[in-house]
């Protein structure tokens, strides 16, 4: 081959590599300035994605369009903001929420609810239900909402707490006594009483009440009474009675057991005695002596003469109201306190007293009734008052009652 066509092979060959080469340029020019061209028709925005944010570019021409290129499906339940239609806009903040389905149990009532919200307390507000500080919320208000959570609500209620005595309205939950109890932090003593069982319920306007019972020991210093001994005297008369020995008191130590409900003492038990001082018996002289009276005059007699109504010299004298009785009268025996028959003797003259006032014994005048004896008693004789006793009820009504002067001699 000759140089001529060797070197226009050459010459042919390098023009193919050249054109070659700038073809390969002209196509990735092309490539650069289209993609150049594709990126810079690209809007900026921000995407908010359950609380994640993502910077994005995009030739989406709706918010819709967008969150379908980013594989996020809406459901009907979910938060879209702006909404789907919303035309893509450069610097556009985009946010979408998914919902979540919570189950809501309020006391026995069951509600199912979808929702966006980021905790408790949110989804609660959002379906109406108005919780209290009072009231139980299982989770917390403040807790993280997750899907498929069940959040539960105890509803509080006034229950009337009335512990030893002090009374108040506390906010509970609790569905028993004990449980109400121990988160009120009440304490029951071995003693103490409730007024319900603990493992009962407790419902709205219940009253838990707590008798507090304290048993304590008293030990007290005492009186101690004296006995009365009564001895028969003849040389009394009867009726009248003589102190021969005045009683002492002693003095005893008693043990007690003392219960108290609520600061109140309603029981007090002995436990144990001790003497301390001998207590001294008083010992009283009764008379036994029987006066028989007679109907004969003079002054050594008990009765004088229903003649002899002169007053006598000396001797206590004062006025009182005089009325008469029989032997007979209703309710009389006959027999007077100091033993004297008047049935069998019913001219003897004896007047019933007040021993308080004219001893039993003595021998008085009365001012037209004469010289007698003070022997009887009777009921209604009381202070300046007398009876007289006279034979008939005519002499009886026929006395009355009158104002009259008495001395009494001896």
């Amino acid at each position: 081959m000759s140089k001529w066509i060797m070197e226009n092979l050459f010459f042919q060959s390098l023009r193919s590599k050249q054109i070659a080469v700038t073809v390969v340029s002209l196509t990735l020019f092309v490539a650069i300035t289209t993609l150049v061209l594709f990126e810079g028709t690209q809007k900026s925005v921000t995407l908010q994605v359950n609380g994640e944010e993502l910077e994005i570019k995009t030739h989406a021409h709706t918010v819709g369009h967008l969150l379908s290129e980013q594989e996020i499906e809406v459901a009907e339940h979910d938060l879209v903001t702006p909404s789907v239609n919303t035309s893509i806009e450069d610097g556009l903040s985009i946010r979408w929420e998914q919902s979540k389905q919570v189950a809501i149990q309020v006391d026995q009532e069951h509600t199912d609810i979808w929702t966006t919200s980021s905790t408790v307390g949110e989804a609660l507000a959002l379906a109406g239900i108005n919780v209290t500080e009072y009231d139980d919320v299982n989770p917390g208000l403040s807790t993280k909402l997750e899907a498929d959570n069940e959040i539960t609500v105890h509803k509080a209620f006034e229950v009337m707490l009335n512990d030893g005595g002090e009374e108040k309205k506390v906010w509970s939950t609790s569905t028993t006594v004990a449980d109400f109890l121990k988160r009120e932090n009440i304490q029951l003593n071995d003693d103490d009483r409730l007024n319900r069982k603990a493992e009962g319920y407790l419902k709205p306007g219940s009253v838990v009440e707590v008798v507090r019972v304290e048993k304590v020991t008293d030990v007290v210093e005492e009186p101690a009474g004296f006995a009365v001994e009564t001895r028969s005297d003849s040389s009394l008369l009867k009726g009248r009675e003589k102190v021969v020995q005045e009683g002492k008191k002693g003095t005893v130590s008693r043990e007690f057991e003392v219960v108290k409900e609520n600061g109140k003492e309603v029981s007090r038990k002995l436990l144990a005695e001790k003497v301390i001082t001998e207590p001294q018996k008083k010992i009283v002289a009764v008379g036994s002596k029987v006066m028989l009276a007679s109907a004969s005059t003079g002054r050594s007699g008990v009765g004088i003469s229903r003649s002899n109504t002169d007053a006598p010299s000396g001797g206590q004298e004062f006025y009182v109201t005089a009325t008469a009785y029989t032997a007979y009268c209703n309710g009389c025996s006959g027999i007077t306190k100091t033993g004297i028959n008047l049935r069998a003797n019913p001219d003897l003259k004896v007047i019933a007293v007040d021993p308080n006032v004219i001893p039993l014994g003595s021998k008085v005048w009365v001012e037209g009734y004469g010289y007698a004896i003070a022997g009887d008693t009777g009921s209604a004789i009381k202070g300046m008052k007398i009876d007289l006793h006279v034979p008939t009820k005519n002499a009886a009504y026929k006395f009355g009652r009158r104002q009259v002067k008495m001395k009494v001699i001896d």
